[in-house]
């Protein structure tokens, strides 16, 4: 998380999340395309837009009913977007315009949502219906418009993209997911639960392989996958854990026994590894022949790209969020002393993690005070029959505190969205007032923290009281090892003096982070997974605000710690 302090813990070890894959895109300009027939890949895909007019959103520009149609604000510049769902060849786009057309628009093409690549601009559009031919390899696929021809917005009846190479999506396939795999060794203990093959084939980077330690972590080391027929292949990508192989080779396989290499190196840097490769066979297979340390070999995932092959149908990734549509709201304006509303919000009870000293009540400290506000509120009061870590002010191991602890599951959990709360924090010595989400999988599928996810949207700790933090954490990385940032207040302001922002955007490609509207962490999804490890938030999560007391980031309360403490909100909203 930072080097300041040690971080929350919110459970023990093992086990998985879901998620999904990141894409890479590959624009190739040809002069000539092959004769295949155009196959149309964009109907009924998600589809988002920068704006839109009343009910003329962006998903009816692909529902293939040419009555329907997306309008746009009536403005420059405005965009619509269409997600493929997987890695796809464009040969044609065709555009059927209603009146309120493009006179300068862009087609981009993209891998991964954020970086854009240009296939057709034009200044001189003519409406109607524009069939144009392009040439590029992605997953999103956006029309940017830069001057409307009328007073009005953009509006399209269909935004229809075809795939050209005579088959989808792209003749790029994702072929080892779900297919069978076998290795040199496997770990299994309490280490690396399961760590088996098949693990490196689910698409979920929060399960890995791992070579055996009795007797696999040596060299050489292989992880191989069967594709069920004969394939083309050309891409491989790897994910790592930190025992990656620093030379290795890969090889193609018909049978399984005599196999071919279609790329080798002595200079693997792990983390994540996106190869091009060309080669045909069943089989592929990863041979390592150096490890990177004293540990074996490991991989988070092992995919294999293409065509041909027996592919397994993946999951569908969750649609892209527009941030228009308001999904959760509470502004806490009961009457003062009322509960939080129990539509929306489960009490934890109990001792908390990570050494806290505190005992979260049932409702007890958590109300509305009926000035708009919901209150969680630590108390210095003992809670005959428990058991906490000792405290340093009475030298007891009773709980000496009480405070409250809420969150959303089974009320409400989502995948992507603007999360935004309008809080002030607890201040003090031994105060760790935090709003931040957990994977739903921790209670769906009894799936232990780090590998489920956690998003921390603020974090605050008496004893820094002009900082807050955001982080993320996962299997990979983790603890004081968390993917995040601080920010500071201006001047050394403290936090708890008055009401802030906090917010995150969450989408497929990354996060940001922001305090009373300015940005103060941005997560890239492809620069973490290439410097970090796995991304492992495209699934659902469920909202949490707790304050806690002691603990091993803030410490304990101290002769100068005052209570009770008030963490305040305001609201807390959820668009997607």
């Amino acid at each position: 998380m930072h080097a300041r302090g040690t971080p929350r813990l919110r459970g023990p070890l093992a086990v998985m999340a879901v998620v999904a894959l990141l894409l890479t895109l590959s624009v190739a300009l040809a002069p000539e395309r092959a004769a295949a027939a155009p196959v149309l890949v964009s109907q009924g895909k998600p589809a988002t837009a920068s704006s839109a007019e009343g009910p003329f959103a962006a998903p009816n520009a692909v529902d293939g009913d040419p009555g329907t149609r997306w309008s746009s604000a009536f403005s420059d510049d405005q965009w619509i977007r269409i997600d493929l769902g997987a890695s796809t060849s464009v040969g044609q786009v065709v555009l059927n315009w209603e009146a309120a057309y493009a006179k300068g628009y862009r087609i981009e093409l993209s891998a991964d949502g954020q970086r854009w690549t240009t296939l057709h601009s034009t200044a001189t559009g003519t409406g109607g219906t524009e069939t144009l031919t392009v040439s590029g390899t992605g997953r999103y696929i956006r029309l940017v418009g830069t001057e409307r021809a009328t007073p009005w917005g953009y509006s399209l009846y269909e935004f229809q993209v075809y795939s050209t190479t005579g088959g989808g999506p792209g003749g790029d396939v994702l072929l080892s997911y779900g297919r069978t795999g076998s290795a040199s060794t496997s770990q299994h203990d309490s280490t690396c639960w399961q760590c088996t093959p098949d693990k490196a084939f689910d698409r979920d980077p929060a399960s890995r392989w791992a070579t055996s330690p009795e007797g696999g972590w040596t060299d050489p080391g292989w992880i191989a996958v069967d594709l069920g027929a004969p394939a083309t292949i050309n891409r491989v990508v790897l994910q790592w854990d930190p025992a990656y192989a620093r030379a290795y080779r890969i090889e193609v396989s018909d049978n399984g026994t005599d196999w071919r290499t279609i790329h080798q190196t002595t200079t693997g840097t792990g983390f994540k590894e996106t190869l091009n490769v060309s080669g045909t066979g069943r089989h592929v297979r990863l041979y390592a022949t150096q490890r990177s340390g004293e540990y074996g070999y490991s991989l988070w995932e092992f995919q294999v790209w293409g065509s041909g092959g027996a592919p397994v149908p993946a999951p569908p990734l969750p649609p892209e969020p527009t941030y228009d549509r308001l999904v959760f709201s509470d502004e806490f304006n009961g009457p003062a002393g009322a509960a939080p509303d129990p539509a929306k919000w489960v009490p934890e009870t109990g001792t908390g993690p990570n050494n806290e000293l505190e005992y979260y009540t049932d409702n007890r400290n958590a109300a509305q005070d009926g000035n708009g506000n919901l209150v969680l509120e630590a108390r210095r009061e003992p809670t005959p029959g428990s058991s906490c870590p000792r405290d340093p002010l009475s030298g007891s191991t009773t709980c000496q505190y009480t405070s409250a602890r809420l969150n959303t599951y089974g009320k409400f959990q989502f995948t992507y969205g603007r999360v935004e709360a309008r809080i002030k924090v607890s201040g003090t010595q031994g105060l760790w007032p935090a709003f931040w989400m957990l994977g739903a999988d921790y209670f769906d599928q009894g799936r232990p923290w780090p590998y489920t996810g956690e998003i921390d949207i603020m974090e605050h700790v008496g004893k820094e009281p002009n900082t807050t933090y955001s982080t993320l954490h996962a299997p990979a990385y983790h603890g004081a090892a968390g993917y995040g940032a601080p920010y500071s207040l201006p001047g050394g302001a403290d936090f708890a003096d008055a009401f802030h922002t906090f917010a995150v955007d969450w989408n497929s490609t990354g996060m940001t982070f922001r305090v009373d509207g300015q940005v103060t962490h941005r997560v890239d999804r492809e620069e973490l997974e290439r410097t970090r490890g796995p991304w492992v938030f495209d699934h659902d999560f469920f909202l949490i605000l707790n304050n806690a007391v002691g603990g091993d980031w803030p410490g304990p309360p101290d002769t100068t710690t005052r209570f009770p403490q008030k963490l305040s909100v305001d609201y807390i909203k959820v668009w997607q």
